[in-house]
């Protein structure tokens, strides 16, 4: 059987899928949480907190093209990405934790440690999910095949994204014990734990099969030279960096709305409702089971806005995998163009909506997240699936 049509197995597959989800710790955890860390544990200011954010974020958006060069001039015996998945996961986990810790400095070095470190965890990324995504093309030359090793990779991603949303507030409360600042440090261990793990699961489960042409030959400047020359390319490149400019603006925002603006009281009340009130609220197993997450409010009262942006992230991840589902037949019947425009122009309608909500108006904002969430959702596999189009 050529490469070209090569069917991948269920465990290839489910261990390709894991190298995205460990991703998604590192990912999500910076698009809902590190500002709200930066400032609320570590103790910078805003101002400082988001300008280091933004270096970090620039010099991701250099050194992604150089490690993709660097990739794909890389020779091992196990190919040319997968090593890198594998050169990359323990000292992924080692930044992860130091990225998430608040040494005893001043303002000054707090300011600095933290980014290095964002420098640093930036850099570790790109080194590893550059080359990981770029695995997808060599695994299998089958499309169909390809089609379906995106779908295991965004099931995972969204089940880590799951995870992070749900319990990572939850975790830090818990560890924690009234320290922040040690909360984090032990939870972002115990992903970077699972990150390691699954990174290695990727590696020994999946292989490189399509190989270029020995005669093919280009240099980085003729690479970047045809990109420019693209316009598709230039098309979804804007797109692109319209759609990562929303989830960051949204993904850091919604902790402080749900911590500064939306009514405690009012949340409580819900929560209470849903059977989250604390530990004097009658429950089985599966409240139990909550509580020694931290899903549930404590006696104190101090983690109602914790519980409920976890339970506020958690429904909308599970709204989203329903929008996913049917972002196939909409791509069908009305085309992937026009399903990403009306879906992008639908969620940033919604999200804007936020503001004219009242404080205390607790259902309407989970109802109108749920509505943003199946908005968006179909757009999410769209756009990676329009950049093969653009390959092609």
């Amino acid at each position: 059987m050529t490469s070209e049509r090569i069917k991948l197995s269920f465990v290839e597959k489910a261990g390709y899928s894991l190298g995205d989800a460990a991703a998604n710790f590192v990912f999500m955890t910076m698009i809902l949480f590190q500002l709200n860390f930066y400032t609320d544990t570590m103790g910078l200011a805003a101002a400082a907190a988001g300008t280091l954010l933004l270096v970090g974020r620039l010099w991701d958006a250099f050194f992604d093209p150089m490690i993709g060069v660097l990739a794909d001039r890389t020779k091992t015996r196990w190919g040319k990405f997968r090593p890198w998945v594998l050169w990359t996961a323990v000292p992924w986990a080692v930044i992860m934790v130091l990225a998430y810790t608040v040494p005893h400095f001043n303002a000054t070095g707090l300011l600095v440690y933290a980014t290095v470190t964002n420098i640093l965890l930036m850099t570790l990324y790109s080194a590893n999910n550059t080359p990981y995504s770029a695995m997808t093309g060599v695994m299998t030359g089958d499309v169909n095949e390809r089609t379906a090793l995106s779908s295991y990779r965004f099931f995972a991603a969204m089940f880590a994204q799951l995870i992070v949303g749900g319990f990572t507030l939850s975790l830090v409360t818990k560890f924690g014990h009234g320290d922040n600042a040690r909360g984090w440090q032990m939870t972002i261990g115990l992903w970077a734990v699972v990150c390691v793990v699954f990174f290695l699961v990727t590696f020994l489960t999946t292989r490189e099969r399509i190989q270029p042409p020995p005669q093919q030959k280009s240099s980085p400047k003729e690479d970047f030279g045809n990109l420019l020359k693209n316009g598709p390319w230039i098309a979804m490149f804007v797109l692109t960096l319209s759609h990562f400019i929303y989830v960051a603006l949204r993904g850091g925002s919604m902790y402080y709305y749900f911590k500064y603006y939306v009514s405690t009281d009012r949340l409580y009340d819900f929560l209470a409702r849903l059977g989250l009130g604390g530990s004097t609220t009658s429950g089985g197993g599966l409240h139990n089971l909550l509580n020694t997450f931290g899903l549930v409010v404590n006696e104190a009262h101090d983690n109602v806005a914790s519980v409920g942006f976890s339970l506020f992230t958690m429904s909308s991840q599970a709204v989203l995998i329903i929008g996913v589902v049917a972002s196939t037949f909409l791509a069908i019947r009305f085309g992937k163009k026009a399903v990403a425009i009306v879906g992008f122009t639908l969620a940033t309608i919604f999200a804007a909506a936020f503001i004219l909500l009242p404080a205390d108006a607790i259902g309407a904002t989970y109802v109108l997240e749920y509505v943003r969430a199946l908005s968006y959702a179909p757009t999410i596999p769209l756009i990676w699936a329009m950049f093969a189009d653009v390959a092609d």
